[in-house]
């Protein structure tokens, strides 16, 4: 993996009594958490939170193999690596659970691992390995990718082989976010939510990867879950999607979601 950002990744890092749940960070398509997380990593360790970021899903170009792009492969692979990932946390800190917060793909991700790789058990929910699930502008029912997704149609009705279209789409991880993809319809098969972890899913209005944005949201009938608009609690927030991730009113809503109790010092800015 990349380095991470500011605030994350001490493994000497031992979760108080008043956040006593190592927070998790999981990127987007290609991305990674270094530029990802440089504002609400160190903001959180700030506030004392054990902050864990990680990479997952490297795939190199396949115009030019030297170049690796994170958040690319085959979403399922993904989940496997952050499944790992989180026992080490657990194993370090001690802790019996984390919190996750995930942007784009990375709340698909999360929402992966929950289902298939361990992250939730829905025998036992006593048995979670996660509490709180927070998603910034998830794909959680895929997206057009603001019309990407005709292009991608367009090649494969022209015969381009597989690989090809799907890098017009940044990888396997791109196709598999599509509206009506395979993937998708199996995550959100039965239950798109699991007993005994908070969802919080924070979309904003001028979301321009989740097209539409109001794609995100999960299913409320299904479990705990807090359909939120950025525009809700900030107006005239203008906030995109890359822009979630540093958005101060975005924050707010972020450190609320992790603990109840926490009050912003004044009003959060709008922007």
């Amino acid at each position: 993996m990349g380095p991470p950002p500011p605030g994350a990744n001490d493994w000497s890092c031992i979760p108080s009594a008043a956040h006593p749940r190592p927070v998790v960070l999981v990127h987007g398509t290609d991305m990674d958490m270094s530029s990802t997380w440089s504002t609400l990593s160190p903001e959180l360790a700030g506030q004392g939170y054990c902050v864990f970021a990680l990479d997952y899903g490297m795939q190199s170009a396949f115009w030019d193999p030297s170049y690796v792009a994170w958040g690319v492969g085959d979403i399922a692979d993904s989940a496997d690596e952050l499944s790992e990932f989180v026992d080490a946390v657990i194993a370090t800190t001690g802790a019996p659970q984390v919190d996750m917060v995930g942007h784009s793909q990375g709340g698909v991700v999360a929402r992966q691992y929950l289902k298939f790789d361990g992250g939730a058990d829905a025998a036992n929910p006593d048995l979670n390995k996660v509490d709180n699930l927070i998603t910034l502008g998830a794909t959680n029912h895929g997206t057009s990718f603001n019309g990407l997704q005709q292009l991608f149609l367009a090649a494969k009705s022209l015969g381009l082989p597989k690989i090809i279209s799907e890098q017009l789409l940044f990888g396997t991880a791109g196709s598999q976010q599509l509206i009506g993809s395979p993937f998708l319809s199996k995550l959100n098969a039965n239950s798109e939510a699991l007993p005994n972890v908070k969802y919080t899913v924070i979309a904003t209005k001028f979301d321009e990867i989740v097209t539409p944005p109001e794609r995100t949201f999960l299913n409320t009938a299904s479990g705990s879950v807090d359909n939120l608009w950025v525009q809700d609690e900030c107006p005239t927030s203008k906030a995109t999607h890359l822009g979630l991730t540093s958005d101060p009113t975005v924050a707010s809503m972020v450190y609320s979601a992790l603990d109840p109790e926490y009050v912003a010092a004044g009003a959060p800015a709008c922007s």
